[in-house]
């Protein structure tokens, strides 16, 4: 599958997870974060928290894609050319389905 399938697919399949056979890493894959309106109670970093609580105790997150990289960690993740243009892309799983 292309990447506007992927995308279309985050999109429409919560908790989708897919991975490009090209990628060296193990077990990496990329996943849609939602967004939404966050309690100030849910931010970690003191900024963000320190905004929501100026902003009436919430603040509006924009969704955004993560990886879960190689190494078994979460981080904010920006196609390349390459991931964009590549036919390689699999869906490897979903999880927290909404029912």
């Amino acid at each position: 599958m292309n990447f506007s399938d992927v995308l279309n697919g985050l999109k429409a399949e919560s908790g989708s997870r897919y991975q490009r056979a090209g990628w060296n890493g193990k077990g990496m894959w990329i996943t849609l974060s939602p967004g939404g309106v966050i309690d100030e109670d849910e931010f970690w970093a003191p900024a963000n928290k320190v905004f929501a609580q100026d902003s009436g105790g919430t603040a509006e997150v924009r969704p955004y894609i993560t990886m879960k990289a190689a190494d078994d960690t979460i981080v904010p993740w920006v196609a390349s050319q390459t991931d964009l243009l590549a036919d390689d892309w699999e869906m490897v799983g979903q999880v927290g389905a909404a029912t």
